[in-house]
């Protein structure tokens, strides 16, 4: 098929490595490598974080509203089978794909679309309605996480809903993890920004500084608007803490390839790939039960602590540090689970058949 993707957070090129990018990279890899042609259709980036910030959201409109005319033009000689869009919500809705797509008849799909009440105000009460155009459109909405799917049947009962576990490539993390004497070696890979990232670097050196006596060091990869304050989070925490700055995916396969555990807690995470990425490298994951993270950290390859539990999150780390048996199993585990349930092998069948279903095509 010719597939039209769209993805109005962040496109696939965009310069700014996030979770988001990485999804929409692989997404877009994986329709290629199942034999479609994939056309990125605009590098427009409808976010407005302020629902009060009007200014934005008009310049936006105005954007979108350019956008539209060039690729209608573009279609007056190849039109798409199918319009894909990925992520779209209420603070960076889909602007271009569903107007387009019923003016000339295009199948429409969107892929982790998600709608919350709380956010009708302002003006992401339009990009609300937006979103709830495109999944009332939509003839598939892939839900990666349970949240997104109870989510957007509150806003559209009626919304044509499929599921597709989050998924990775696991292979640059199968290598076999390096054994060392010493301390247990932890490993966090994050981008430091503020809001609920920054709230999560500062649960985890709180709960690092309970540890007292354990032998341990932490290594944190990543970087961000945030560093200084990170780093004054940690700063009593001394030459414990090793900072790797922003690494690319084969520095933070080696940086997990050299570790024990994998921490960080997920506050407000859709679900967190760098878990998974963590546990394709056969790490086990001390998270919080919270957010999407359930959805990718499994109790049987992980542990989930009570949201905002500190000091619980600190004796779940203080248990697997004192217990290497532990880490092997969980670690086993959690490689298994990746690769039999959030491997891009496994999603590329799945979304082969929703996206030929969408279209009408026999499976």
């Amino acid at each position: 098929m010719r597939i039209a993707f769209y993805a109005p957070l962040k496109s696939p090129d965009h310069p700014v490595p996030s979770g988001d990018r990485l999804m929409a990279r692989m997404l877009r890899d994986a329709l290629r490598a199942a034999g479609h042609t994939v056309a990125l259709m605009s590098e427009l980036r409808s976010y407005c974080g302020d629902p009060l910030d009007r200014d934005r959201a008009a310049a936006i409109a105005g954007a979108a509203a350019g956008e539209r005319h060039r690729i209608a033009a573009d279609w007056q000689t190849a039109t798409p089978d199918l319009w894909v869009c990925y992520h779209p919500y209420c603070k960076s809705p889909d602007l271009l794909g569903p107007p387009l797509c019923r003016a000339r008849g295009v199948p429409y799909v969107t892929i982790e679309s998600s709608w919350s009440a709380r956010r009708n105000h302002g003006v992401w009460a339009a990009g609300q309605a937006a979103v709830v155009e495109g999944l009332t459109l939509a003839a598939a909405n892939i839900c990666l996480t349970a949240r997104d799917r109870a989510g957007i049947l509150a806003a559209v009962p009626e919304a044509r809903l499929v599921d597709l576990p989050p998924f990775i490539d696991p292979a640059p993390f199968l290598a076999t993890r390096v054994p060392q004497d010493g301390p247990v070696r932890l490993v966090t890979v994050a981008m430091m920004r503020e809001g609920d990232k920054l709230a999560s670097y500062a649960m985890l050196a709180q709960a690092l500084g309970m540890l007292g006596a354990l032998d341990w060091r932490l290594t944190i990869v990543g970087a961000g608007p945030m560093q200084a304050e990170v780093r004054r989070l940690f700063a009593g925490l001394g030459n414990r803490v090793i900072w790797a700055g922003q690494g690319d995916p084969a520095q933070v396969a080696a940086a997990l390839r050299h570790s024990d555990i994998y921490l960080w807690p997920g506050f407000g995470e859709a679900y967190g790939l760098a878990y998974l990425e963590a546990g394709a490298a056969g790490l086990p994951v001390v998270a919080q039960r919270v957010a999407g993270v359930p959805e990718v950290v499994s109790d049987a390859a992980g542990v989930l602590t009570p949201p905002g539990d500190v000091a619980g999150y600190a004796g779940a780390v203080a248990a697997l540090i004192g217990d290497a048996a532990a880490r092997e199993r969980l670690g086993a585990a959690a490689r298994d689970r990746v690769l039999a349930r959030h491997s891009v092998q496994a999603a590329r069948g799945r979304l082969a058949q929703i996206l030929n279903d969408a279209v009408g095509v026999p499976g």
